[in-house]
């Protein structure tokens, strides 16, 4: 490690900024939006600096010869775009001892600048000792994308109570320990969450800190996790840290396999629920088991497919959860029917054509027929029906009973977002066939106007593609 990563205090004093151009320009937007004053020297003369009234309070433009300006209590200089001008100004900058940066130059500087995580009072910084930018701005994308958007407000939350806690919890070890189930329990989880007042509320509670902190117990909790419909990159970020953080997952059957592989390796798994036509261990077996794992101090992770609230059972899931006093929280997915939509092409509304959509379950014929289809006939709404691969028939039945036209569009998308997802579009009359076609779900049944926008059947395999253009022939 050639470069020490340290920070630098701004309010210390000014920073001396030489150069010209865009380059200039860049290193300025950085300075200011760290809070910084600033001296500038634009040595090509160009004092169009493009900042608005705000930064150009904190900035004072210099003219003349930058070489000759004045260094007192200026706690860095940086060079962009200064040519021979920040060669010669590193010379004078070291010989005073001030650090000094000249961009694209590591000979002449004594620090570099990383890419930059801010989150207010979380900062993170990355460096490659100056050999790759680019690289350094890959792993700050990767480390924004792991790091909870409100961590520096919970840094900012921790600050605040923190000199009233350590005056009240003399051992250091205690205190780092009551500070760690703050900031892994409920209380922590809501800060994440925005909900900064229960917070508040909940660690001003805490009558015994020390106590708090000796607790053998740790808090458990349960996360409802959407995993969205197979592609484990549509899984959101938070759902992604709640995998890892877990210390169980309960995980229906049809969570793919590439998404469970995103679990943390030593977290404990367990497959529940049911696949159509197969025994389930019922949903208030599952739900006594939440609550039993997060009654003993156990991270729970609920993981769904789709989203835990569209015919998830996430809401009786939740009932469960309050009834039994179990703290809880819920990360939402990409339901199937969105991802069915995207993955083959078809908007579920167009303007002036469908302004509608409903959203329906269908599991077998009999719910099919429980379905009241006339509230379903309006040409201008899109129905999209979730595993209605088996009651295809019912649904067509009751559809073109309540007076929807056998020719109206539909499609049948299965295992939608996945590599061996495939599709099939036809009409109303074909449904049936379509959902014989679609071989094996889960798939979502779209119906409506819109599946004429539906973008070419990619996913077919060769033997579909001969099939239908067998069909067409005859």
């Amino acid at each position: 490690m050639r470069f020490l990563p340290v920070f630098l205090d701004l309010k210390a004093g000014p920073v001396v900024l030489i150069g010209a151009g865009e380059l200039l320009r860049a290193k300025l937007r950085v300075l200011a939006a760290a809070g910084a004053r600033i001296r500038v020297h634009a040595i090509d003369g160009n004092q169009d600096l493009g900042l608005g009234a705000e930064d150009a309070a904190r900035i004072e433009i210099l003219t003349g010869d930058a070489l000759t300006a004045d260094l007192s209590g200026v706690i860095a200089v940086v060079c962009a775009g200064a040519g021979d001008v920040g060669v010669a100004m590193s010379v004078r900058a070291k010989a005073l001892g001030l650090p000094v940066n000249v961009m694209d130059d590591l000979e002449h500087s004594s620090f570099i600048f990383p890419a930059i995580v801010d989150r207010g009072d979380v900062v993170v910084a990355v460096g490659t000792g100056g050999t790759s930018p680019v690289v350094a701005r890959r792993v700050r994308e990767k480390i924004e994308a792991l790091l909870p958007a409100r961590i520096g407000e919970l840094a900012e939350f921790i600050g605040s109570f923190r000199k009233s806690i350590n005056e009240r919890i003399a051992e250091f070890p205690l205190r780092r320990r009551f500070w760690e189930r703050v900031i892994d329990g409920p209380i922590g989880a809501a800060v994440l969450a925005g909900r900064k007042g229960e917070a508040d509320a909940s660690l001003k509670a805490i009558s015994d800190p020390s106590e708090f902190a000796r607790a053998d117990k740790p808090e458990g909790s349960v996360a409802l996790v959407g995993a969205g419909p197979g592609d484990p990159d549509l899984l959101t970020i938070k759902a992604l840290r709640a995998l890892q953080d877990a210390d169980i997952v309960f995980h229906d059957e049809l969570v793919s396999l590439e998404i469970l592989d995103r679990i943390r390796r030593d977290t404990t798994r367990v497959a529940i629920g049911r696949r159509v036509g197969k025994p389930g261990i019922g949903q208030d077996a599952i739900n006594q088991r939440m609550i039993e794992a997060a009654q003993a101090g156990q991270r729970v992770v609920r993981l769904k497919g789709g989203d835990p609230f569209v015919f998830g059972r996430g809401g009786e899931e939740i009932e469960a959860l309050r009834a039994a006093g179990v703290p809880y929280s819920i990360i939402p997915g990409i339901t199937a029917g969105l991802g069915g939509a995207a993955d083959f092409e078809v908007p579920l509304t167009y303007r002036h054509e469908a302004t509608r959509i409903t959203f329906l379950t269908a599991h077998k014929a009999r719910d099919a027929e429980a379905v009241d289809w006339s509230t379903l006939t309006d040409t201008r709404m899109t129905v999209v029906v979730y595993m209605g691969v088996s009651a295809a028939p019912a649904v067509r039945a009751g559809l073109l009973a309540a007076g929807r036209s056998p020719e109206t569009p539909v499609g049948v998308f299965a295992r939608v977002t996945r590599p061996d997802a495939q599709g099939a579009i036809g009409t109303l009359r074909e449904l049936p066939e379509l959902a014989r076609r679609a071989n094996g779900g889960p798939a979502v049944l779209i119906i409506g106007e819109v599946v004429r926008h539906a973008g070419s059947l990619r996913r077919q395999t060769p033997n579909q593609i001969i099939s239908d253009l067998l069909d067409a022939a005859e």
